[in-house]
């Protein structure tokens, strides 16, 4: 078996559309099974959080939430190293997105913005065998940055107790508590707030289809705001024949890493790269068993090898596609990015895998997925800074503009209250 390598044209659909389906998640099925989960929390509380717990996890609940503040963490001094490192590398990046209120005079008025932080967050940490810290780091420090002050953790309970590495982040971090409860349920906690739980604004992270229907779910209520809908993790490389081979070939099994239902396409011009990175796709499966059905899986259902004919259909499939990771591998990743118009986050040239961005580098890897970048951006600052917009109108400009109020609010049937507030101040000042 190998990777699907397809001949591809834009003047032919049927020749790529497949692939353009592949990274799409459908939450319906997920959706259905969460929502008496949701109902029981929303009407149940803590009983509720302790007894899908319970059923879930096999573990009965002492406490629902933790101050992390409180606990003893060790961390070994190589592993500190490396997340300070990261977090000062993400914090530089974030500080640099900060927005400043502005005003500026209109026909004789004062307009301007303000920005203000949502007001609370949640995090959510998966568990198990999906324990991802760094996320951690890049839920938390651009909302720090912009000035959320509440801010807890959500994570599911291990029966050995959590991750030291959480708890150790959660105090460096400067988070409230930890809310004990993984899955749909926690999430709900977080939304609906319960007895112990305190209710967020907003819901960042990743998690299971479970967590990722139950955030879909309660955003589209208008409960909670979110990062945006999440899917499979996915990447799409873009690369010409001055590329290596078994470097693309990691880049993508980075990705067919995280699970089955993870996507990687390789958009290439040159037919020998495609058959060099299949043969090192092959290699790799041999030499670096781990997890070896799982990529297999992913890179065999869920992934493939589109070769065009020229380079300029490659950037117009990538922008139909919008990808969660674009990678540009070319002799001048700087010349093709300048056509890019949807991606989650780009990695330029030959040293700047997925990874890099994944850990340390500064950007944020909660990103879009599934074609949600041509819609929503990588979280960042502005994330969680809502646009409060000011106006001071002068006496003089509303003398001038009131006919012009008169006219319109005539036409829309509501000169009766909403002229009428403007011209009592109009006939006072004639």
């Amino acid at each position: 078996m190998a990777i699907p390598i397809v001949f591809a044209s834009l003047s032919e659909p049927k020749s790529y559309q497949s692939f353009l389906k592949m990274a799409k998640a459908d939450l319906s099925e997920a959706t259905a099974k969460i929502l008496p989960i949701l109902a029981a929390v929303h009407l149940e509380g803590d009983t509720a959080l302790r007894k899908f717990t319970n059923q879930f996890d096999g573990i009965a609940l002492e406490s629902i939430t933790l101050d992390p503040q409180s606990i003893k963490t060790k961390i070994p001094n190589n592993v500190a190293e490396a997340f300070l490192v990261a977090k000062a590398n993400i914090e530089t990046f974030h500080k640099a997105q900060m927005r400043q209120d502005w005003s500026i005079k209109v026909d004789g008025n004062t307009l301007g913005i303000k920005y203000t932080p949502v007001p609370s967050l949640a995090v959510y940490a998966p568990g198990g065998t999906a324990l991802y810290p760094s996320s951690v780091l890049m839920g938390t420090i651009p909302a720090i940055i912009a000035g959320v002050k509440d801010i807890q953790l959500v994570t599911p309970p291990q029966k050995e107790g959590l991750p030291e590495i959480l708890i150790w982040l959660a105090q460096i971090l400067g988070i409230k508590r930890i809310v004990t409860v993984g899955g749909a349920q926690g999430i709900a906690a977080a939304a609906y707030g319960t007895e112990s739980v305190p209710k967020s604004e907003f819901i960042v992270g990743p998690g299971n289809v479970y967590v990722a229907a139950a955030k879909s779910y309660l955003s589209g209520q208008g409960l909670i705001g979110i990062d945006s809908p999440a899917g499979p993790s996915e990447v799409c490389i873009i690369a010409d024949e001055t590329a290596n081979p078994m470097w693309i070939a990691c880049d993508m099994l980075s990705q067919a890493e995280h699970g089955e239902d993870s996507s990687a396409i390789l958009l290439t011009t040159s037919k020998m790269l495609a058959e060099a990175v299949s043969k090192e796709l092959e290699i790799a499966f041999q030499i670096r068993p781990k997890r070896l059905a799982m990529k297999q899986k992913a890179i065999y259902e869920n992934s493939g090898i589109l070769v065009f004919s020229k380079m300029e259909e490659c950037i117009a499939f990538s922008n139909l596609l919008a990808p969660e990771h674009l990678e540009i591998q070319t002799k001048d990743p700087y010349f093709e990015f300048a056509s890019i118009e949807h991606a989650g986050s780009v990695f330029l040239g030959r040293y700047s895998p997925v990874a890099m961005g994944d850990y340390i580098s500064g950007t944020n890897h909660i990103l879009p997925t599934a074609g949600g970048s041509r819609i929503y951006s990588s979280l960042g600052v502005d994330t969680f800074l809502k646009r409060v917009t000011y106006q001071e109108v002068t006496k003089e400009s509303l003398n001038k503009l009131y006919p012009y109020v008169k006219l319109m609010s005539e036409l829309e049937g509501l000169d009766e209250e909403h002229g009428t507030s403007v011209k009592v101040r109009y006939e006072e000042n004639i």
